[in-house]
């Protein structure tokens, strides 16, 4: 924060004063930090480690990163705020960054993007200026600051305009992983980012409107405002694959978050080593909700109701509970629908509290430690072991799989003959280990572990490219925030699954979380405008109701549809994209990757995989079509999109992986073939 008095002859100079103060204010917060002696404040080693951890942290959230700026913007208030916003203060200016940062004395230098007064900067527009008389964008080459551009939000006299330093950073070239889009969030994409806690949000977002970032954003903004209750709860961002998670990973951490654990869902269900797979009739029945009903059943089956009483010894006494007491005792329990494993540790005790009341009518006193005892006797063991018995999920899920007699029992009625068949294995399986487990085996364990007993539950989780989430896949990371809140992100048109979701309101009921809220982001500010068009025209035949992206990039972008002959021609186009500035990603069949894997490296062109960080000399990336989904590159090129379209098992499913492959590019997109095009192309 600094008065609002520029100096006329050079303001440039001035703002680069302030960015330089800045920075040295915040060495001056991570030198303060890392001088802390906390060997007489802690009482013991565990309190030492925690603390020492947690400095360690603070440490790391304050570091000063190359080629990240501290601020992007200003905002000068005409007004002292009224009380809901009394951190203002007539002629006040706030520096809106990454981070705070403020100066020996305390007074903030740069104030942090989350923060209430920072609003505006997102918010404010000639219709509603907000009380904000000036707002200045910052241009960064590098780490330097070197241009400006001013916004008289309260001037009528000034049009309004697109910004070119705005426009600038949304077309950056892209090196290395994803960024954050801190300085370029727009008013619709903040209204999601700033919405609370409580509340789960699923955004539907075409290619290049940020829905990603939105999210990540969102995650950091409920750090910063619900920082101490998500310490307790935890977060964790869902990401479809290792080499997405890779890309994104530092998104987080640029904007000062460390804490905030990244899985894939395999990840999250991860009982038992995958080394099979299904077919996609198999897992489309195996990832269908109805599995959760079969599951249950076959789990719930194992309770029996007793035939004989229980007879506790103690001493010379002999103490009966009959089995029509017991048999009320085990309904009541299956009543509650509580835990079948929390219900079977309840069971000793009520028998136990059934001896105990026998006890007291015959005059006897008994306390806790006499239940407890009771709980733990022989024939009350027995008794449990023989009604309730325990029940190891991943061997449950084994016999469903194998024992086709054991399926028709709990699968009556829920399943077809010819769907149970689907998903019975051929051979027999000796034990969990030397099965062949499958991905969606593996979310069948869960739910019966969850069954068993509870998952626990984070304050807030974020899935992304959610559309291609089976149902039962949807259950199991809704268990991990039953007690918490989610960001749903996803696109149907992405879908490339068989099972894909094919509504945001049925996702959200499988999910748990029925009463979400749904949003559209239809605004693009990746794609160019070309490639954005040219792809749109496969939308009609992959989802007919959905809004096709309107790029809003002013620059048109460079597209190109080129008929080539073979690989050659191929490898001579990356060529010609390596000249441009910036990533290059050779989208490809999955089929066909080794065969350009063999052409490039023939040719002497170096190329990495995909997730793999780019770097100045190193920018092309072979990207197999199925690995494609959330990526983006400053130049795409294509390969054979009828090669795509064949590599699925279905038209529709080949059309959809079509439409992710066309739509990673920022700015440039050259398609190739040589087999015709797909005619839904046009």
């Amino acid at each position: 924060m600094s008065t609002p008095v520029d100096d006329p002859l050079d303001p440039l100079s001035r703002e680069r004063s302030h960015l330089a103060g800045s920075r040295a204010a915040l060495r001056a917060m991570r030198e303060d930090v890392e001088s802390l002696d906390i060997s007489d404040v802690t009482a013991n080693w565990v309190n030492a480690e925690v603390l020492a951890r947690q400095i360690d942290d603070r440490i790391k959230a304050l570091a000063d990163l190359s080629g990240t700026p501290l601020f992007f913007g200003r905002l000068d208030y005409l007004h002292a705020p009224g009380a809901e916003q009394a951190e203002g203060a007539e002629g006040e200016r706030f520096y809106i960054g990454r981070r705070h940062v403020h100066d020996a004395e305390g007074d903030p230098m740069v104030i942090d993007w989350r923060a209430p007064v920072s609003q505006p900067f997102y918010r404010a527009s000639k219709k509603d200026p907000l009380d904000i008389g000036l707002r200045r964008r910052f241009g960064y080459t590098g780490g330097d600051l070197t241009a400006y551009e001013d916004e008289h939000l309260s001037d009528p006299a000034e049009a309004a305009r697109t910004s070119k330093l705005l426009q600038q950073e949304i077309e950056r070239p892209r090196v290395g992983p994803m960024r954050d889009i801190v300085a370029t969030i727009q008013p619709e994409q903040d209204e999601i980012v700033r919405s609370g806690l409580g509340g789960t949000v699923c955004v539907q977002g075409g290619p290049g409107t940020g829905k990603t970032a939105v999210g990540l954003h969102r995650v950091a903004y409920l750090l910063y405002a619900h920082r101490e209750r998500l310490a307790r709860t935890g977060t964790l961002v869902i990401g479809p694959n290792k080499s997405f998670l890779h890309y994104i990973e530092q998104v987080l951490p640029a904007l000062g978050e460390l804490s905030v654990r990244q899985a894939t869902v395999d990840d999250l269900v991860a009982h038992v080593e995958v080394r099979g797979a299904d077919d996609s009739t198999a897992a489309v029945v195996k990832g269908d909700a109805r599995m959760a009903e079969v599951l249950r059943r076959a789990v719930y089956a194992h309770v029996s109701m007793p035939t004989e009483p229980v007879v506790v010894v103690r001493g010379s006494r002999r103490w009966r509970v009959p089995a029509y007491e017991l048999e009320e005792t085990v309904r009541e329990l299956l009543d509650r629908g509580i835990r079948y494993g929390a219900a079977r540790e309840a069971l000793p005790q009520r028998i136990a509290h059934a001896v105990l009341v026998q006890m007291e009518r015959s005059g006897e006193a008994p306390d806790d430690r006499v239940q407890d005892a009771v709980a733990r006797n022989s024939a009350v063991k027995a008794a449990v072991k023989a009604i309730w018995p325990p029940v190891d999920p991943a061997k449950l899920v084994l016999r469903l799989l194998t024992d086709a007699d054991f399926l028709a029992e709990h699968a009556a009625e829920i399943l077809s003959e010819d769907e149970q068949k689907t998903i019975l294995w051929a051979k027999p399986v000796r034990s969990v280990k030397s099965a062949k487990w499958s991905a969606a085996d593996t979310v069948l364990i869960d739910e019966v572990n969850d069954l068993v007993s509870r998952t626990a539950s984070l304050g807030h989780v974020v899935l992304d490219e959610a559309q291609d989430l089976s149902p039962m896949q949807y259950r199991a990371v809704g268990r991990r925030c039953t007690t918490g809140s989610a960001t749903i992100l996803g696109d149907l048109a992405q879908g490339t699954t068989p099972w894909a979701t094919r509504s945001w309101d049925e996702a959200l009921a499988h999910l748990g979380k029925p009463e979400g809220v749904i949003e559209e982001l239809t605004a693009g500010f990746r794609v160019p405008t070309d490639v954005i068009a040219y792809a749109s025209r496969l939308l009609p035949h992959i989802a007919p109701g959905l809004a096709p992206v309107a790029s809003i990039r002013e620059n048109p972008g460079f597209f190109e549809v080129r008929e080539v002959s073979g690989t050659a021609e191929v490898v001579s186009a990356c060529g010609e994209l390596l000249r441009q500035e910036g990533s290059i990603g050779l989208i490809a069949a999955d089929a066909r990757i080794p065969a350009l894997a063999e052409a490039l490296t023939e040719a002497g062109l170096t190329y990495l995989a995909p997730g793999e960080e780019t770097t100045r000399q190193t920018r092309l990336t072979l990207v197999p079509a199925s690995l494609a989904k959330g990526l983006e590159y400053d130049y795409v090129l294509l390969d054979e999109p009828q090669a795509v379209v064949d590599g699925e098992p279905d038209e529709r499913t080949g059309l959809r992986r079509l439409y992710v492959a066309l739509t990673r590019a920022v700015s440039g997109l050259v398609v190739v073939h040589g087999a015709g095009l797909p005619v839904q192309l046009g």
